[in-house]
This record gives C-alpha cells, sequence and structure tokens, in this order.
C-alpha cells in the first residue's frame, strides 16, 4: 500500500499514479492527482 501524497488515504499500487523528480505518487482518485499535478513540489516529501 501507498499513501496518497494529497489527502494521505492509503492506496493500491493499481491505482492511477503521476512521476515528480524520478519517484512515483499513487492517487486515490483524478482530483488528488490533479492537485499534485498543478503543485507537486507543494506534496512531494
Amino acid at each position: 500500500m501507498m499513501k496518497d501524497p494529497v489527502c494521505g488515504m492509503e492506496v493500491d499500487e493499481k491505482h492511477d499514479h503521476a512521476e515528480h523528480e524520478g519517484k512515483k505518487y499513487y492517487f486515490c482518485c483524478a482530483s488528488c492527482k490533479w492537485a499534485f499535478e498543478r503543485d507537486p513540489k507543494q506534496f512531494a516529501k
């Protein structure tokens, strides 16, 4: 299980993902992915 960086929900690696600086981030829904893609530095740890 991975943690959605936007909302903190635990998600399976089968969910949608995006990459930032070579690392994959997984999301529970399209709106969390959209928020991350707008400003990835705000959510990337």
